[in-house]
């Protein structure tokens, strides 16, 4: 959630207060004095939600209603208004308004009804993202999860391999999804209408081999924990030449092939022939960001493979997802996903011993460490990458003992 309010109020006095109160909430006041000043910043695209007030000189708020719908009928607006008379109320909402309050509000109504429009603008763009994803056929964007900055790049290596169409290293901790980042390069490649074909490599003969390159005949084989390949295998891979083979090979491992070579365990010339077209997962512990993201994705699979209704994923539950190590990475965050659908969250949930406070604190930190590190422990990056003021930012840090000197490379 962008958190992004634009906040319109011809009153500087009153439009200082409102965005004061706005940031102790963490929200991101914009502010414009009229609706001309807001027009430019009214757009389909834009992520957060509309504060206005209705009485302003010239353009009021009822104009600038009218206007948003015209760019974005789901743009959520909230009207202001010192007047308090009813009839406004019911033309607001039957003008699309979703929601109206009165002048002065006590903080706790403002913020309660900006972070429902927030949630349900959140819910519209993402809706809108994935049919988008749906009509452009786009497999990376469909099928690996996150929102992160190392999510984005896993998506874009995937795509540049692809586009490659060549022989493809995928690396990446146990459990990170080294089989499903192979079959995504498969189907953005120009090999998609052909077979994907799997084969786990330990034990694989070469006549196994074989049979498996001719099913896969211009499609793609996935060889899974290829640093178990027998020696002569491995042998006869390296051996091939690659303008002769009628398939992409596409080679998973989550062991460093580099100390397997050392070790004398694996082909080095098969190796190199893998290695020039790579692509690395990073682990959840590198993107804590992504965890709630991708477990509400699996939340939804699973609950449309069980033909159940999706539980609501809490901020308590966040809490208990981002207060857990993932050593097993997507594929253990799939099955807790799976045991929450079922009604059996076990380690989902923190210690009931902790309070909102104490679990939203602890969903904080972990994103202002990660982005800390992302960016070097350059702290003006962080702040931007999170969409933070810097103020705001800072502020945060000394709330939790953080120095981001101490990320610093």
């Amino acid at each position: 959630m962008s958190g992004q309010v634009l906040l319109v109020d011809d009153d500087a006095a009153v439009r200082e207060a409102l965005a004061q109160t706005l940031e102790l909430a963490d929200l991101l006041p914009i502010t414009a004095g009229s609706f001309v000043a807001a027009k430019d910043k009214i757009t389909a695209g834009f992520e957060g939600v509309i504060l206005s007030d209705i009485r302003m000189p010239g353009r009021d708020g009822f104009h600038l209603l009218e206007y948003a719908r015209k760019q974005d009928a789901d743009l959520p607006v909230i009207l202001l208004t010192g007047e308090g008379d009813i009839p406004m109320a019911v033309a607001a909402m039957g003008q699309g308004a979703f929601g109206f309050l009165e002048k002065p509000c006590a903080p706790a109504e403002l913020i309660g009804t900006l972070e429902r429009a927030l949630k349900t603008r959140a819910l519209v763009l993402e809706n809108r993202r994935l049919r988008h994803l749906v009509e452009t056929g786009d497999p990376a964007a469909r099928m690996l999860f996150g929102t992160s900055d190392l999510a984005e790049g896993l998506r874009a290596q995937v795509r540049l391999v692809a586009q490659a169409d060549g022989d493809a290293l995928v690396t990446g901790a146990p459990g990170s999804g080294i089989s499903k980042v192979a079959e995504v390069i498969h189907l953005s490649s120009a090999r998609s209408k052909a077979p994907f074909v799997k084969r786990a490599a330990a034990g694989l003969t070469s006549e196994e081999l074989d049979r498996a390159m001719q099913e896969a005949e211009g499609g793609s084989l996935f060889i899974d924990e290829v640093s178990h390949l027998p020696p002569q295998v491995q042998l006869a891979l390296s051996e091939v030449e690659a303008a002769q083979q009628a398939v992409c090979l596409i080679a998973g491992n989550t062991r460093d092939l580099v100390v397997e070579i050392e070790a004398g365990r694996f082909n080095a010339d098969l190796y190199y022939r893998l290695e020039a077209l790579s692509v690395r997962i990073p682990s959840l512990a590198e993107r804590p960001e992504d965890i709630p993201v991708m477990f509400r994705r699996y939340v939804a699979q699973a609950a449309e493979q069980a033909g159940l209704q999706a539980p609501e994923v809490t901020p308590q539950v966040v809490a208990g997802l981002m207060a857990r190590d993932w050593p097993g990475n997507a594929r253990s965050l799939m099955s807790v996903a799976m045991r929450f659908v079922m009604g059996l969250p076990e380690g989902v949930v923190p210690d009931a011993t902790m309070g909102l406070n104490e679990q939203m604190s602890m969903i904080e930190q972990s994103l202002l460490e990660s982005a800390l590190r992302r960016a070097g422990g350059q702290a003006s990056a962080a702040a931007e990458a999170l969409k933070l003021p810097r103020k705001t930012f800072y502020d945060k840090l000394a709330r939790y003992g953080l120095r981001a000197e101490d990320f610093r490379d």
